[in-house]
């Protein structure tokens, strides 16, 4: 983006002013960083429930008879496993094997499929489908047809339920299901970026304001607020949850990332596989470790990894953490230094301050009593 390029604005842009949001450019749009302070809006994710306006987002459709050839093509995971209504976690790769981007796979229909995309790598992913559509498929950039809500926290879904007028609780996780709010249609799917369960709401966005006036109405005595991008990242951090960008990029492959399970060799050819299975064959050099700050240093994105006194890696998310109260991190580090345990250095402006390799995900839902 160039300075001269205005930043793009979500249909309830005008209500984030209202409510006091502080807001900042992310993607190329002008989003609400924080209301209430993230601290606050991350606890209440993780007690209660966050309404989230994620309509940065982008959506591209895949149609046509050979649309499930196309996206067998153009993405890592085994998109021929997802049934109608049913959800993957997959991505984009160039021929060297690195991320394009990575999406989330929504089967909607018999020959029907959902995209949703980074909002930075929409227009980017658009063309690099089309680039490569050699298939009976039409891929459409559907994304001015959206809104895009997100509820999350373990109160997510007897709020929603309250609203909508179908059985919230036949959508597993990673499915979707339509409904409606007060008879506006709604595609619902039950993802989560947080760690914790909840809904994302498709809507008309000429209709959004109205959706998030009424859940946010509904779930007032439940403890739901309104929750800003700073909080979703730092609650996707304690759920070790990557962030294009940061442990994601064209510079990084899947089995770097700890993203193997998104991968199907045996599927078939599908855009570097080739480069996987020789990285595979050779091994990969660096790999993502978690790490826990043992002295006072905040250990953030960029700052560098030292192990036995050599820079060796860099952080790709840091920061403190709202719900275990402890400094946390994600860190790409050489694989021979990976195991859980070892001993780490951040180098913190001109201090190094000390860190040890960590189990991951930092949070896990299942296993914490609240």
């Amino acid at each position: 983006m160039t300075s001269n390029t205005p930043l793009k604005k979500t249909p309830l842009y005008s209500l984030h002013k209202e409510l006091g949001a502080k807001m900042a450019e992310f993607g190329g749009w002008e989003m609400p960083i924080e209301y209430s302070g993230i601290t606050q809006e991350h606890l209440a994710v993780r007690h209660a429930a966050g309404l989230f306006d994620i309509s940065h987002m982008g959506q591209i459709l895949i149609d046509g008879p050979e649309s499930l050839n196309l996206l067998q093509q153009v993405t890592c995971n085994d998109v021929s496993n997802l049934k109608e209504q049913q959800i993957h976690y997959s991505a984009f790769l160039y021929p060297e094997g690195t991320f394009v981007d990575d999406i989330l796979v929504h089967r909607v229909g018999p020959n029907s499929y959902l995209l949703c995309v980074n909002a930075s790598n929409t227009d980017k992913d658009f063309k690099w489908i089309s680039r490569h559509n050699r298939f009976d498929a039409l891929a459409s950039n559907v994304s001015q047809n959206y809104a895009q809500l997100a509820l999350q926290g373990p109160k997510a879904a007897p709020v929603l339920q309250t609203l909508v007028d179908i059985d919230l609780g036949k959508i597993k996780y990673y499915w979707l299901g339509l409904g409606r709010i007060q008879n506006v249609e709604c595609l619902f799917t039950r993802t989560g970026y947080t760690g914790e369960d909840g809904f994302e709401i498709y809507c008309d966005p000429e209709l959004a304001l109205q959706l998030w006036n009424l859940i946010l109405k509904c779930g007032q005595q439940e403890g739901v607020i309104p929750v800003g991008l700073g909080a979703r990242n730092t609650l996707r951090l304690e759920a070790k949850m990557a962030l294009y960008g940061h442990e994601i990029s064209e510079t990084i492959n899947p089995w770097e990332a700890d993203l193997g399970w998104i991968v199907k060799l045996d599927k078939g050819n599908f855009l570097g596989r080739e480069a996987l299975i020789r990285q595979r064959q050779s091994g990969t050099q660096k790999k993502l470790i978690g790490f826990e700050m043992t002295g006072r240093g905040i250990g953030r994105d960029g700052y560098p990894v030292l192990i036995n006194g050599v820079e060796a890696g860099s952080v790709t998310s840091g920061g403190p953490s709202p719900f275990l109260k402890k400094n946390i991190g994600l860190a790409y580090v050489p694989v021979a230094n990976s195991k859980i345990g070892t001993s780490i250095e951040i180098r913190v402006r001109s201090q190094l301050c000390s860190a040890n390799i960590v189990e991951t995900p930092f949070y896990n839902r299942k296993t914490v009593s609240r």
